[in-house]
Formats: C-alpha cells, structure tokens, sequence
C-alpha cells in the first residue's frame, strides 16, 4: 500500500495530469459525455478501496485545511461584479431566480428520496448545489465548510456529471429556438446586440505570465488563508451546519472577492493555478471514500438531482418571461 504523504501526493497529481492529458491527446468523444473530473475522482477512490493507497493521511488533511481555502481565494481573484451586473443587466436577477431554484429544488428533491439514503445525504446535496450555483470550486468549498465525507462528494460529481450529458445537449439545442424564446419572453431585439457588444467590450487582455505573478499569487492566497484560520478558530460553532471550517471557507471567500476589487484581479494565472489544484483536490476526496457508502445511494441520488435541474430550468424560464430576458 502506498502511504508515503510524497508519494500519494505523486499518485494524486499523475492521475489528474494523466486524464487531462489523455483528453487533450486523444480527444475521444468520451470526454465529451465523461469529463476527466469524472474519473479524477473515481480513480484514487478504486485505487484506495482496492488497497493500493491509503484511505487517511497528513496530506488529505493539508489539502483541506490549507490548499483548498487558498485556491479558494485565488480563484475569485479574477471576479468583477460591477462588470458582470454592468453587462448582464436584469440577467443577474434572471441568475438570481435559477439561483432561487437550486436552493428551493435542494429541499424538494431531497425530500423525494430521503427515506432511501443515509441521514448525512443532505451534505451531498449540499455539494451539488455549490456546483450548480458556482462551479466546481464552490462545490469543493461547500463540501469542505459543511463536512461532507469523500462519498458523499462523489455523490456530488457523479450526479452533477450525469446530469450534465443530458443538460447540456438540451442548452446547445435551445439556441435553435432562440427566436422563438425571445418572443415567448418579450425581449428587446435591441438589447440582445447590446449585451453581445458589451460582453466583447468585457474581454480584456492580460499580460504574459512570470515568476513574480506566482509569488504574488502564493503570499495573497496563504496570507488570506492565515488571517482566517485565526479568525474563524474564534468563532462560535453550531455543528453539524456551522463549524470553524465553515467559518474559514465564508472568510477566504470574502478575502477573495474583497481582493478582487483591487489591483490584483489584474495578476495573471489565478484561475488556471486555482483549476489545477482543485483537481488535486477531487483526487484527494475520492482517495478518500468509501465505494460502499457510494454505491447504495447513487441510483437515487441521480434521480433527485434529475427532479432538481428541472426545477432550477423552471425557475430560470419563468425569470426570463417576467423579466424579458435571453438567457440563451
């Protein structure tokens, strides 16, 4: 068994690497349906189940406590929300409805299948939904704040891939009836071409990358992460919801964001450094996990997340139609 904390930190890496590689190199058509996080996950998770890397270990813990409130911050760097509410305009209210469906959907859904799964299952949807409101960073940060296990992560990502070979194709279809749903919603022909100029008009050029950025990047994100570990260990707990690694999340989330409305939104290299150690992060998860805690659940999982996303799509149609919103 591989215990080494160097030499499963080497395994971690060379899985993520590995699929990231293999999807660029090949290019199968599986990728398109399967994405590598898929497998990054599931990887480490046989491997470690099958007795070939150990389950618990110093570097998943540092993983957790340090690199993943780091990337955190990080990835938010590059956030501009003056210009997203600028550009988007009623689309953020529109976004903020889909929101409104997630968060509503979650209660709803779960509901459906709670007789069917664990007492801990609302921690995997409660992933899930970070994912579906901010992408895979968010669906690790909310996983780590609201101590979700490794299977109950993988609950999170096998439900948001699956859902996701279906989602998609039917979001890629819709632009056909874009003209249609434009009408339907009552938007103004001319603010269409205006939100396409202005997301143009959005897209600014950064400088090449060098080694300075890097050391920027590393003081901001350990700096933040210090600052508040010691804040959130002074801060009062109500488990299982509120912990001091909930309040450590919400904080570097909050360094992250105040950060970008400075200067350093302008550093280049944030989001691509935070991407790639959020895929050690995953790695690190489903290293962690139990495959028979998995596997009980994950027929009902999929099919309340299935109920969810119709939910959250419903919710995102009828925001368009009040507000008179493309949400193509």
């Amino acid at each position: 068994m591989i215990e080494s904390p160097l030499a499963v930190l080497v395994v971690l890496t060379a899985v993520a690497a590995g699929f990231l590689l293999l999807e660029r190199v090949t290019k199968w058509r599986l990728f398109s349906f399967f994405p590598p996080l898929l497998f990054i996950y599931f990887v480490p998770m046989i491997l470690s189940n099958a007795g070939l890397l150990v389950h618990e270990g110093p570097v998943y813990g540092w993983m957790g406590e340090t690199m993943l409130p780091f990337l955190l911050v990080i990835v938010l760097l590059q956030v501009d929300v003056v210009s997203a509410v600028r550009v988007m305009g009623r689309g953020v209210l529109v976004m903020l409805c889909g929101t409104a469906g997630v968060i509503l959907g979650a209660p709803i859904a779960y509901s459906r299948v709670k007789s069917r799964m664990e007492p801990t299952a609302w921690r995997a949807f409660g992933s899930l939904a970070g994912s579906w409101i901010g992408g895979t960073a968010h669906m690790a940060a909310v996983s780590q704040g609201i101590g979700a296990s490794g299977a109950e992560l993988g609950l999170a990502i096998l439900g948001d891939n699956l859902v996701y070979i279906v989602w998609l194709p039917l979001l890629l279809a819709s632009r056909a009836l874009a003209p249609w749903f434009n009408r339907f919603a009552r938007v103004d022909p001319k603010r269409i071409a205006m939100l396409e100029q202005a997301g143009a008009a959005a897209q600014g050029g950064r400088e090449p990358m060098a080694v300075r950025h890097f050391l920027y990047l590393l003081f901001l994100g350990l700096a933040a992460t210090w600052v508040a570990g010691l804040i959130a260990h002074k801060l009062p707990e109500r488990p299982p919801v509120l912990s001091t690694d909930t309040w450590q999340i919400l904080l570097v989330t909050t360094f992250g964001l105040l950060l970008s409305a400075t200067p350093a939104r302008r550093i280049p290299g944030s989001h691509e450094l935070a991407m790639a150690l959020i895929y050690l992060f995953v790695a690190s998860m489903g290293a962690r996990a139990n495959l028979s805690e998995l596997g009980g659940q994950a027929v009902w999982f999929v099919a309340a997340a299935y109920l969810w996303i119709i939910l959250h799509g419903t919710a995102c149609v009828l925001g368009a139609r009040l507000l008179h919103v493309d949400i193509h």
